[in-house]
């Protein structure tokens, strides 16, 4: 399969809440409980910067018209202090049909290799300890553990751990 992807637009919002919403419900790498609304994913939704803090859209390039299959947002480290710009903290979401076949590998190694323009040296990921896929994916494009953080979430009676991957890049 072949990916691009791009800066989100409005327009990709409810393909986005779509995409995010199948993993709130499968509570493997979310702590939402319940579903969210575009009117709710806006305001984070506009924070996002193509110069700063982007948030891109995945297409499947063999089928353009499908609209995003996935997506991936640098967010601000530790509550937007200045002192952390240097640091993005990443979150990728993927449609079910695209999950294991090389989509977030694709976002991933973009964000890497487009990470420094952004004046962005290191990145970290935070990721449920029972999200093996995903811990897999960091741990090959060169993140590795630098924190676990036990029983830090409860979804439906059951406790999470949480794990911090992070790559420095310079």
């Amino acid at each position: 399969m072949a990916y691009l992807h791009r800066d989100a637009i409005a327009d990709d919002l409810p393909r986005i809440v779509d995409i995010y919403n199948f993993a709130v419900a499968t509570r493997t790498c979310s702590c939402d409980l319940e579903p969210t609304t575009v009117a709710k994913r806006r305001p984070s939704f506009d924070q996002h910067t193509p110069d700063h803090r982007p948030l891109w859209v995945a297409e499947d390039s063999d089928r353009p018209g499908r609209g995003a299959i996935g997506y991936l947002g640098f967010f601000h480290f530790m509550n937007e202090r200045p002192g952390y710009f240097i640091t993005a903290d990443l979150a990728i979401y993927l449609h079910p049909t695209y999950q294991a076949r090389g989509l977030g590998s694709y976002l991933l190694a973009q964000a890497i290799a487009s990470s420094p323009a952004l004046g962005i040296e290191t990145l970290t990921a935070t990721i449920f300890a029972s999200n093996v896929g995903s811990l897999r994916l960091f741990e090959k494009h060169g993140f590795e553990r630098w924190g676990f953080m036990p029983r830090v979430a409860r979804l439906e009676g059951v406790e999470k751990d949480l794990v911090l991957v992070g790559r420095r890049l310079s």
